[in-house]
């Protein structure tokens, strides 16, 4: 009964609209946060700061660790040529990782959502891949999964993928919120694998 005349477009991105115009041509590295309110989301925030997904992070950092007992499950010379790919990619991973981590200088936190008195880092390896700490992370994973040549770990590097990709669509949520620049930085930088996705 007596349905509201709605507009076609959100209160929330309409917002995102207005701060994303103009942004497309501006060249500086670091940018202030924006008081806007929070952008929306389809998923859930988890806690305040995003503190959930820390948490099902965690539980899938021992899940992995512990799937690595299941191997080997292969042998020679596939086990020598695995342990070789594994080692490099666990090396790749925490380089990776370790520059997304010094890139973030005063903006680091354990948290998906921002400081508030951070700014957008778009140098570095931030310049290659929007969220290189999760891609670490995931090369590392598969990593593992083949040094220990064990199928469930190589499964669980696979769901950390899922699961990163879907804590960074959280994170941009709020980065788009605070960062008006966010918008033309992830036209142009991939998310998680460099040139790729």
């Amino acid at each position: 009964m007596g349905l509201a005349a709605r507009s076609p477009i959100p209160p929330a991105a309409s917002t995102r609209l207005a701060g994303a115009t103009g942004s497309e041509d501006h060249d500086a590295v670091n940018h202030e946060p924006s008081p806007r309110p929070a952008s929306s989301s389809r998923l859930p925030d988890l806690g305040p700061r995003g503190e959930g997904w820390v948490a099902i992070q965690l539980v899938l950092f021992g899940l992995l660790a512990i799937a690595g007992t299941a191997g080997p499950a292969w042998g020679d010379p596939w086990l020598a040529a695995g342990r070789l790919a594994g080692a490099i990619l666990i090396g790749a991973g925490v380089v990776v990782a370790a520059l997304g981590l010094v890139g973030l200088r005063e903006n680091l936190t354990a948290v998906p959502r921002p400081v508030a008195t951070g700014r957008l880092v778009e140098s570095g390896i931030y310049g290659r891949v929007r969220h290189p700490i999760y891609t670490g992370i995931i090369a590392a994973a598969a990593g593992w999964g083949l040094l220990t040549a064990s199928p469930p770990a190589l499964l669980g590097a696979f769901v950390l993928l899922l699961f990163f990709d879907l804590k960074a669509r959280r994170e941009e949520a709020w980065l788009l919120a605070a960062y008006p620049a966010y918008a033309a930085y992830r036209r142009r930088v991939r998310k998680l694998i460099p040139f790729v996705y």
